[in-house]
């Protein structure tokens, strides 16, 4: 217990920091209801949490520098509870977003980066490694078993009991913190650059902004786009705006560094071999996740009918092959490359996609779709074993706290890019397809085809066929024609969703380009990644 107690905490810690957003996903309807507000509202409140952490993720890596990172994980923790107690009893939507997108994106914000670096002062050589794999399989774990829960206690109870059992779990881990001891940090305490701490979080917060959003106001040409600058959507605009702002961020931290004044980040951070590539895989790794995350629902929910739970159940082999891989990968570490690992799981990672692909059917192909699911867990396991350990010991003690801020802030970028991206490809997909696919059938009337064109070009959504139905109906085209829509719809679905899964295998391949950069030595003993491996 005494060995590893201090990895329960943390891993606690993590699993609370992960399940929040899977919960929040499936339980959109009964907020809507509890609330009295809409999806938008909602979707709002979910893209401000992820907003808020992606700001703010760096900054509180140099937090944990300024006031330890033990006091930094209690105070995000302490922070973190209220946010949750705050949501568990929200009368309205704007309470919501106080206590779960602001309270507990702010102290995630704190947790997370300092968790990266108790686990490096905690445990090392053997010890280390099997802790980040440990972690890495407890956030897979996290995210595929959150709409379970979400779903059980929606449809059972109500979304609030999760945020209260967050509460209890805060408290749980608050009272053994005795068994967490403080990592060592700078030889001198640095003091906080607020300039570099604003540029960060308003670049990558227009960013972050700018991809969300995308899918709904146009990724170039405007769709619902709030204002359009010279005919283009508001989003290139707030991702160029976002670049510029970080640009600006680099150049005062080098000037900071030319003045003998602390940066937020030590940018030669990023000339580490290990620590680049692992920020790269990282943020290939959490695009492919979320990417297939946001795809697979659309498909056993809005295709096949399934409910959250069902849906959460479908998808468990996910976490259950996550959790194995990432415990049996800190052992690989022994034997093999880190790079020959995390490449081996990119390859498994495709293959599991293309066995997913095949399974895309109008009936649910259980065993292949089971498979698909066990064999992503296990290829998404190899490599969150590996990269948390390669950025944080390729950094020392100093460091630990920045290179954290670093390794979440590209996990939540890669997130959001994920969502937004593939997200826009099957919606993209959808309407490309359902427009050829009726303008092809000759039963389909061309004024039919006419009014659906108008329909798409002003947005489309990933509805259910029914409600495909229900509209066609409603705007008074013959039942014989309706059936033929439908099917039209029903078949462009299955491309759209084809079409997005098949993104994330050429994304996965491109991140095997990534790996260039990550330990290529089979270790001896117990050999540390180096730190000096520099260009």
């Amino acid at each position: 217990m005494k060995k590893w107690g201090p990895l329960g905490i943390l891993a606690a810690a993590q699993f609370l920091m992960v399940l929040d957003q899977a919960v929040m996903n499936v339980s959109i309807s009964q907020l809507v209801d509890d609330l009295d507000t809409s999806v938008t509202a909602i979707q709002i409140v979910i893209t401000l949490y992820s907003l808020v952490m992606a700001m703010f993720m760096i900054t509180g890596g140099k937090i944990g520098d300024l006031v330890g990172r033990r006091r930094a994980f209690i105070i995000g923790l302490i922070i973190y509870g209220f946010g949750s107690a705050l949501t568990a009893v929200a009368p309205s939507v704007q309470v919501l977003a106080i206590g779960w997108s602001i309270l507990e994106g702010i102290g995630a914000a704190l947790v997370l980066p300092a968790l990266a670096a108790l686990i490096a002062g905690n445990y090392v050589d053997r010890d280390r490694s099997v802790a980040y794999a440990v972690i890495g399989g407890v956030a897979g774990a996290g995210i595929a078993v959150g709409p379970i829960l979400g779903g059980w206690a929606t449809t059972e109870l109500t979304w609030r009991v999760v945020f209260v059992g967050e509460v209890v779990v805060v408290a749980a881990i608050l009272a053994a913190m005795r068994l967490l001891k403080e990592a060592p940090g700078p030889k001198q305490r640095p003091r906080l650059d607020t300039v570099g701490s604003a540029l960060s979080a308003i670049g990558l917060g227009f960013i972050v902004i700018g991809v969300l959003q995308a899918s709904s106001w146009g990724w170039i040409m405007p769709k619902n786009s709030p204002i359009t600058i010279l005919g283009f959507s508001l989003s290139p605009f707030l991702v160029g705006l976002g670049a510029f702002t970080l640009w600006l961020f680099v150049r005062w931290q080098k000037l900071r560094v030319e003045r003998g004044t602390d940066p937020l980040i030590h940018l030669e951070i990023l000339k580490i071999k290990p620590v680049r590539a692992g920020l790269q895989t990282m943020l290939a790794q959490n695009l492919i996740l979320m990417g297939i995350f946001f795809t697979t629902p659309l498909y056993l929910q809005l295709v096949l009918g399934f409910n959250a739970l069902e849906t959460g159940i479908r998808m468990l082999p996910v976490s259950v092959g996550m959790l194995v891989a990432s415990i049996g990968g800190s052992w690989l570490a022994t034997k093999f490359a880190v790079r020959s690992i995390v490449r081996v799981g990119l390859i498994i990672i495709v293959i599991a996609v293309v066995v997913l692909l095949s399974s895309i059917e109008p009936d649910l192909q259980g065993g292949m779709f089971g498979l698909a699911m066990g064999l992503l867990g296990v290829g998404m396991g190899l490599i969150a074993s590996q990269l948390g350990n390669v950025v944080q010991s390729s950094v020392d003690a100093s460091g630990r706290s920045e290179a954290g801020g670093l390794q979440y802030t590209a996990q939540q970028l890669g997130s959001a890019v994920g969502v937004a991206l593939i997200g826009a490809i099957v919606l993209s997909g959808l309407a490309s397809n359902f427009i050829t696919t009726i303008t092809d059938n000759p039963e389909v009337p061309a004024a039919v085809t006419e009014q659906a064109t108008i329909s798409v070009s002003e947005g489309v959504s990933f509805v259910t066929a029914d409600q495909v139905r229900s509209t066609s109906l409603d705007l008074g085209i013959p039942p014989e024609i309706t059936d033929q829509v439908v099917a039209d719809y029903e078949d462009a679905q299955l491309k759209a969703l084809r079409v997005g899964l098949l993104a994330t295998v050429v994304i996965a391949a491109i991140a095997l380009f990534f790996t260039k950069g990550l330990p290529s030595r089979k270790p001896d003993g117990d050999e540390q990644h180096s730190a000096t491996a520099v260009d």
